[in-house]
């Protein structure tokens, strides 16, 4: 007989920032004066065009640390972010528009939002590879 293992998973609720500018969150925060991104807190974003109001996203990932994957990598490419360096070389990022949710279930998160990109527009973000 098989093993059956049954996973009951529960609601997810994001509370989004605003659609912030690419080039805002561009800006250190130190001495107040950027955008404020949580730090070492776990969560999911998305990218999109800023001038677009449809629902359709551009790039949509999750992280351990908000603040350093949004800010250092998807954005400064100052740490690894592979997507965040195809989108800086062929995009017009001041045409883009980040937001991003704090919660404790990432990677959930993340493939529940993959999988309602897909069915809304039969594929993954552009700059997505993998759910």
């Amino acid at each position: 007989m098989s093993e059956l293992t049954r996973l009951e998973i529960g609601t997810i609720v994001l509370e989004w920032s605003p659609w912030t500018a690419w080039q805002d969150v561009l800006v250190d925060n130190r001495g107040g004066l950027g955008i404020s991104i949580p730090n070492r807190t776990p969560g999911v974003y998305e990218v999109k065009y800023a001038d677009h109001q449809g629902a359709e996203r551009i790039h949509i990932g999750m992280s351990g640390d908000l603040r350093m994957r949004v800010r250092q990598g998807l954005v400064k490419g100052a740490t690894p972010h592979s997507t965040g360096r195809r989108i800086r070389q062929q995009e017009d990022v001041s045409r883009l528009a980040i937001r991003w949710a704090v919660t404790d279930r990432p990677a959930a998160a993340e493939e529940e939002l993959h999988r309602r990109h897909r069915a809304q527009f039969g594929a993954l973000p552009r700059y997505t590879l993998l759910t």
